[in-house]
């Protein structure tokens, strides 16, 4: 909730299956997102701030140090966004919610620069959507809420930096899951709608 970001890290340890704290971030956030690099960092983007309202900082953490170090901010602060690690390294962050709402746009982190660049923006604003990479280089936004619930979907493309529509889902839902299958269909599973838990799910072919 606004006003209980933390800024405490714990790492697992699936060796042991226990829990230990590392170093903290140098902001409190939540409804950020984490995303791990090719270089083996970890970078964490915008959120919402300890006293409410969304982010645009970003942070990276080093395995090696234990230590956080600010990087570029996005040029959009935002929260309950979608980060997406592109074949070539970049990140693509999209749509999420800004200090005056839902928000269509998305932007590029260059992890050999530490900035941040315009890409084009969504057809549609959403927040509390999902994003997945999909096998042919492009992402697929699904879902998520902005006035009004959302199902429809789209396709963003690193080649163009261009957003297209495609198939929209059965239900309208946000704060679901979206995950790649090994024969490239993506399972949509749970979420919500109009506040209410959904268990259904579907498949994106």
């Amino acid at each position: 909730a606004s006003g209980d970001a933390q800024s405490s890290v714990e790492l697992y340890d699936p060796a042991n299956g226990t829990w230990l704290q590392t170093g903290f971030l140098n902001q409190a956030r939540d409804a950020h997102t984490a995303i791990l690099l090719h270089n083996g960092q970890v970078l964490v983007a915008g959120g919402d701030g300890k006293g409410g309202g969304a982010l645009a900082s970003a942070e990276l953490y080093d395995p090696a140090t234990s230590k956080w170090s600010e990087t570029g901010s996005m040029i959009q602060a935002r929260e309950h966004h979608t980060a997406t690690l592109l074949p070539d390294g970049r990140v693509l962050v999209a749509g999420g919610e800004g200090n005056a709402g839902a928000l269509s746009s998305a932007e590029l982190y260059d992890p050999t620069t530490g900035t941040w660049s315009q890409t084009g923006s969504m057809s549609q604003a959403r927040e509390e959507h999902a994003a997945v990479l999909l096998p042919n280089g492009k992402v697929l936004a699904t879902a998520g809420i902005a006035q009004l619930d959302l199902f429809s979907d789209e396709l963003y493309d690193p080649a163009t930096g261009g957003w297209s529509q495609t198939g929209s889902l059965a239900l309208s839902r946000d704060s679901h899951t979206a995950t790649l299958l090994s024969d490239g269909r993506v399972l949509v599973a749970g979420g919500q709608l109009r506040n209410k838990a959904l268990s259904s799910a579907e498949l994106f072919h």
